[in-house]
């Protein structure tokens, strides 16, 4: 049996931005996986200015052989309308493909990985989590989204009691001919939002790579949303008439409807695993970084890994996004205020459309970056 200081199950943005935090921290870290890398990840895939700060990413070196595709604007509409099309006079995003993203962040970190290894057993003995009966640790962390094994150990999820972001997209290399039949842009992604307000669905394209696709909160309507709107958007010429390959499935929560406990004895959540989204837009990877490195501030501090010693990343994660039970509100994205009527209208102006749509809810322009203090 190997021991160590802390094991991270999952090795996407959170957990690998956790490990490489931690490797002076002298905090004897590993990190595992079920998959090996570089692997697919369902994501519609753009990260903003504040995400490449935090990280500190070199542009140019990211860019050398990876796709890296500046946004300066958002197309952007209420199903069934004419879209707005709002220029930003400047990249204030750029769009990334999670299977080289990930693994460009995963090969920053010196620490110890186990790739291709799913988590079969978890059991806990003398204080310690033993892992597959191979590793032991006093601290788990549980970056492993959604359905993080991790995240059954606190208490809160998953579980059927939660409300779950379902969403299909499909991410693709276009052939010549469907680059020239798709007439949507590489620097403007297209948002459109479902009528009831209960989600969006979205066309976004990456050079010659194309991603589809539509996420909602009732999941059993979420086939027959996707399906009318690819087809309304074939019809409008936004995406080519044959799609390749098949749409994929996830699942995520968003922060102010999630319940789920952060923190226990020993455990401690990140990311997806957390229920961090934000709950305007959906966006994961920027709260799944933020959160790695708040929880490497704690655990660098902690004299113990109890559930009280622990409760101090609770407490950074709410001053920094805010306490979930004084913000919870019905549906997917937007507050009730907006709810239709008014939404319709509201999806036909620049101002809103550019200012809160876009600039508050997707890009989170007024909230500075976050930097790491190790």
């Amino acid at each position: 049996m190997e021991a160590y200081d802390l094991i991270i199950v999952g090795a996407g943005p959170a957990g690998s931005t956790l490990a490489k935090a931690l490797e002076n921290s002298g905090k004897r870290a590993l990190l595992i996986d079920k998959q090996d890398f570089p692997r697919d990840k369902t994501c519609a895939g753009w990260v903003t200015p504040s995400v490449i700060e935090t990280l500190g990413i070199d542009l140019d070196d990211y860019g050398n052989g990876r796709t890296l595709q500046p946004i300066r604007r958002f197309r952007i509409g209420m199903m069934g309308q004419q879209a707005v099309e709002n220029d930003h006079g400047g990249v204030v995003s750029y769009g990334i493909r999670r299977c080289e993203f990930d693994d460009y962040l995963l090969a920053r970190t010196s620490t110890p990985k186990k790739l291709g290894t799913p988590v079969k057993n978890i059991t806990r003995k003398d204080g310690n989590w033993l892992i597959n009966d191979a590793w032991s640790t006093p601290l788990l962390v549980g970056a492993g989204g959604h359905f993080c094994p991790v995240a059954r150990l606190v208490g809160d999820g998953p579980g059927s009691h939660e409300t779950v972001v379902a969403a299909k997209e499909i991410e693709f290399e276009m052939t010549q001919e469907q680059a020239k039949a798709c007439e949507a842009r590489g620097d403007t992604p297209e948002l459109w939002f479902c009528k009831d307000l209960k989600g969006y669905a979205w066309v976004f394209r990456k050079g010659n790579y194309l991603n589809v696709g539509l996420g909602r909160e009732d999941n059993h309507k979420l086939t027959g949303h996707l399906q009318d709107f690819v087809e309304a958007m074939k019809t409008a010429g936004r995406v080519p008439e044959a799609l390749s390959g098949r749409f994929k499935g996830h699942a995520y929560l968003l922060y102010d409807h999630a319940g789920r406990a952060l923190v226990n004895d020993g455990l401690l959540l990140i990311g997806d695993a957390a229920g961090l989204a934000y709950t305007q837009s959906g966006e994961g990877i920027r709260p799944a970084i933020e959160s790695a490195l708040l929880a490497a501030e704690v655990i660098r501090q902690a004299q113990n890994f109890s559930a009280t010693s622990l409760q101090a990343y609770g407490d950074a994660i709410a001053k920094r996004f805010g306490h979930r039970d004084s913000r919870k509100e019905e549906g997917f994205q937007v507050p009730e205020w907006i709810r239709v009527p008014l939404a319709s209208t509201l999806m036909r102006s620049h101002w809103f459309t550019r200012k809160v749509v876009t600039e508050k809810w997707f890009l989170h322009q007024e909230v500075s970056a976050l930097t790491s203090n190790t």
